[in-house]
């Protein structure tokens, strides 16, 4: 047993923990996993710092490493090392009625070591902005041959939002399938809140931006005339990711003045215009994937979050790597997660005081895994 165990009459103070070195902080969290053994699962996601992925016991996207907990069935908590809506999807899949069942009524508990570690796209698109967009459309056309379709990347309530109305969810890797299958359905699609994923997806499967207006949630008709709703396929959310934002047209360009013969990789949240100049475009795992599968000597040009790309440069020597942008640009609210909570987090999981808890009320559980598995059946 661990010296946190049973010890604790109310969770563990945070600030004790933020003047100890990595060195101890490590061995503590350590201390946690071999007394909770499996019954505990560390989540890292990919965009994380290496001292946290060292300590996790899988890695991934979000989708991914829910997936993977919510298969455990050893599995009793789940710290994920991540943002909050990643917390929020683990918790709907791994605590399913049935997998509840299954445990005896038990629920696997699932923290997220800081709290504030949000998603600055999540946020673009509040339930109540959704609602009132869904209220405005229905004003000028069927809403019923309207499928709302919400990244991944995106609240609870959100998925909710899309499962009560035949709605579904998408990934990076999967939004082109996502499309095929909801147009195969419905006229139109409202796609929220990425707006670079789905305009880069849509135009990749012939679509004309002239069939793709934005919605800008702050303006009356998402700031556009009702001829341009009335001509649309694909509704785009005014939204974005802080991160993959900042890649620039003139990265690219000075990036292949700089080393002739580089190739270009980058994410499919990056605006259009750094998409059309790309070689490669993919989620991480396919980002991930292409580095691997490349001889020695390739020479790449990565535009997605720097830690991930200071990783790959560093488990690939044998390769060239840059990072696309001349300037800093990492996911701040990931970073939010150090050791330091790890640890809080961890020990208080063990002292059965845990901080953090992420818990989805069973009505917006229900109708968001609707709209996932959804995803899911979508080949």
């Amino acid at each position: 047993m661990s010296s946190v165990t049973g010890q604790a009459s109310g969770p563990l103070d945070l600030d004790s923990y933020k003047s100890l070195d990595d060195q101890t902080l490590t061995a503590r969290i350590q201390a946690v996993r071999a007394e909770m053994g499996p019954r505990l699962v560390i989540l890292g996601h990919h965009y994380q710092q290496d001292e946290v992925i060292g300590l996790s016991d899988l890695r991934g996207d979000s989708f991914k490493l829910s997936q993977q907990a919510a298969e455990n069935r050893q599995c009793r908590a789940i710290a994920f090392c991540g943002v909050h809506f990643m917390a929020e999807t683990a918790d709907i899949l791994a605590n399913r009625p049935e997998r509840v069942a299954e445990r005896g009524g038990q629920r696997v508990t699932v923290v997220l070591p800081d709290l504030a570690a949000g998603c600055s796209m999540a946020d673009m698109a509040q339930i109540e902005q959704v609602e009132e967009c869904w209220e405005q459309l229905g004003e000028l056309i069927d809403v019923d041959q309207v499928m709302p379709v919400t990244y991944i990347n995106s609240a609870a309530s959100l998925k909710a939002f899309c499962g009560r109305r035949g709605g579904i969810v998408c990934t990076s890797s999967n939004a082109k399938a996502v499309l095929e299958w909801s147009w195969a359905r419905r006229r139109r699609v409202l796609f929220f809140p990425d707006q670079h994923l789905g305009r880069n997806t849509a135009r990749a499967m012939g679509v004309g931006l002239e069939e793709m207006p934005v919605w800008n949630p702050r303006r009356k008709l998402g700031g556009n005339t009702a001829g341009a709703i009335a001509r649309s396929r694909l509704i785009l959310w005014k939204g974005h990711c802080s991160v993959h934002q900042v890649f620039q047209p003139a990265h690219v360009d000075q990036l292949r003045a700089a080393h002739p013969g580089i190739k270009i990789l980058v994410h499919p949240e990056c605006m259009m215009e750094v998409v059309d100049r790309a070689d490669v475009i993919g989620s991480t795992e396919k980002i991930i994937r292409s580095v691997a599968e490349a001889p020695p000597g390739t020479r790449w040009a990565i535009g997605t979050e720097l830690h991930l790309v200071s990783r790959l440069k560093h488990e690939h020597p044998a390769q060239e790597i840059h990072f696309l942008s001349p300037m800093v640009c990492m996911c701040a609210t990931m970073y939010r997660i150090d050791l330091a909570h790890l640890c809080w987090a961890v020990e208080n999981l063990a002292a059965g005081t845990p901080v953090g808890v992420i818990r989805v009320d069973g009505d917006t559980a229900g109708w968001a895994l609707k709209a996932l598995e959804r995803m899911l059946e979508v080949k």
